[in-house]
């Protein structure tokens, strides 16, 4: 049988799974109002970090000197490369398709919102709030926590990214349709008589496109790390079980673990690319559709010499 004091060493193997997912709050008011929370410490930290490495990163992307010849059009450093790829296949081959001339404009917009949702993504992914619990036993039992766990996981913070997606997407609406063209999206080009049911569906579209973006990330994030903490439960049980249950049970949990690590981190860029490629659907949605596809084709046909198709 192994000692209590030392299965208290494994942290991670809490007995209640959720304890890693939820929020813990540090700093509180007497009235009970949190002023600084766990979520909060890693906010920031993603925040530092984007505006640290982001800078440092475009120079290396960024074309160098003359004086370097044909080296300055080469990106330094791998992840800068890194990054660069990444950035040019979110601009080339999920936003340009949707938005066409008008990628260029929020390309910053969807770059930010997915690199943060990734940076806090894989921030979860590190054990920061055990190791401040397994340094500070108080901390511990008073479910508190300076900073640590995924933000992405809490609904109030996934909420305030839809929310604020939500202002672009109809911001780029009313300013691409006019208020005019706006209102009338919202009756999809249907007879009058149609509008009474449709547009009071096309306004609810309206609100519940961001709420499914929340609901989504925060489902998804959550779902997850409840998972990979119940498997490390399966740890801290199986330890006060001897060795002839434990050992099992431990190896099996310890693989499991491994595997769902995997999928988290897939998830992790998944979820932020899937965040960021709905906002963009959702602002193209809004657009003069009938225009472009006219330049579209009046573009076409300049490509082929401005002579039309001959008939078949």
């Amino acid at each position: 049988m192994i000692d209590i004091p030392l299965a208290t060493l494994f942290t991670l193997a809490a007995d209640n799974p959720v304890d890693h997912v939820v929020n813990h709050p540090f700093l509180k008011t007497d009235s009970g109002l949190w002023l600084w929370s766990a979520h909060v410490g890693t906010l920031v930290l993603a925040g530092l970090i984007l505006l640290i490495l982001g800078p440092s990163i475009a120079r290396q992307i960024g074309t160098g000197p003359e004086s370097e010849g044909n080296d300055r059009y080469i990106t330094k450093g791998r992840l800068a490369q890194t990054v660069e790829v990444i950035c040019l296949y979110l601009r080339e081959k999920a936003v340009r398709p949707l938005l066409h001339d008008r990628t260029d404009r929020f390309m910053p917009f969807l770059w930010t919102v997915f690199f943060f949702i990734l940076v806090n993504n894989l921030l979860g992914l590190i054990p920061i709030l055990d190791v401040i619990h397994l340094i500070n036993s108080d901390w511990k039992a008073q479910h508190r926590a300076p900073i640590g766990g995924t933000p992405t996981s809490n609904i109030a913070v996934t909420a305030v990214l839809a929310f604020i997606s939500f202002l672009v997407i109809n911001a780029a609406g009313i300013k691409e349709l006019g208020i005019g063209g706006y209102l009338k999206h919202l009756t999809g080009g249907a007879p009058p008589f149609i509008w009474p049911i449709l547009v009071p569906v096309e306004i609810l579209g309206t609100f519940i496109k961001p709420v499914a973006l929340a609901i989504r990330l925060f489902a998804n994030m959550t779902a997850g790390h409840v998972l990979l903490a119940t498997l490390f439960m399966f740890v801290g049980m199986s330890l006060k079980s001897g060795l002839a249950v434990g050992a099992p049970v431990t190896i099996i949990s310890c693989i499991g673990a491994i595997a769902i690590m995997f999928l988290e981190l897939f998830v992790a860029f998944l979820q932020a690319f899937v965040f960021m490629f709905l906002s963009t659907v959702f602002i193209s949605q809004l657009s003069h559709h009938g225009d472009h596809d006219h330049s579209h084709d009046h573009a076409h046909d300049h490509s082929h010499g401005g002579h039309p198709h001959p008939a078949h």
